[in-house]
């Protein structure tokens, strides 16, 4: 039986080292065996079914498929619809949230990271907030993200064990893997 998974990868499109046509990632997903390939906005994110076995393995081929057809590295935070819902669940900010565009939610490679920000969330950010869950940290950035000190500690506590979205691309990938 097929399920959902989400390939969310890290830093593509995100400056001129890493572009990539949605188009071409879109084919180089179904090129690996994965059914209802779809793309969502411009930075990386590719929701696709397969087997919940195959689906494991998923995130370590795509990154290997990108390094060899589109020369491209970039790491790749595979999600289940379960780990979707899960993240979406667990978000104990959206009272804060009066813009989707400046809730963040950032998923960790490693649950266990999420130790380190533990520091972090015990002291006082205003206007902005920070909660954990499971395997994701949400940040309110109130003035945005360029503008969040909180995102600036957040992100650089993480390193390359995270990947960011904002609240309204999480509520739409969340959306094409209940359909």
């Amino acid at each position: 039986m097929s399920e959902w998974h989400v390939a969310l990868l890290r830093g593509i499109n995100v400056g001129t080292a890493k572009r990539v046509a949605m188009a071409d990632l879109r084919a180089l997903v179904e090129s690996l065996g994965y059914g209802d390939v779809k793309t969502l906005l411009n930075s990386g994110n590719v929701v696709f079914t397969t087997s919940a076995a195959k689906g494991r393995k998923a995130g370590a081929r795509i990154e290997q498929a990108l390094r060899e057809q589109l020369g491209v590295s970039s790491r790749v935070f595979l999600l289940n619809r379960a780990d979707m819902d899960t993240i979406v669940e667990e978000n104990s900010l959206l009272p804060r949230v009066t813009n989707p565009s400046k809730m963040f939610v950032s998923m960790l490679a490693d649950p266990a990271d999420i130790t380190k920000l533990h520091t972090i969330v015990r002291q006082s950010w205003e206007p902005d907030a920070v909660q954990l869950g499971a395997r994701a940290a949400y940040v309110w950035c109130e003035n945005g993200l360029s503008q969040s000190k909180l995102a600036e500690v957040v992100l650089r506590a993480l390193g390359a064990g995270v990947t960011t979205r904002n609240w309204a691309t999480m509520l739409k990938l969340q959306a094409i893997t209940s359909s």
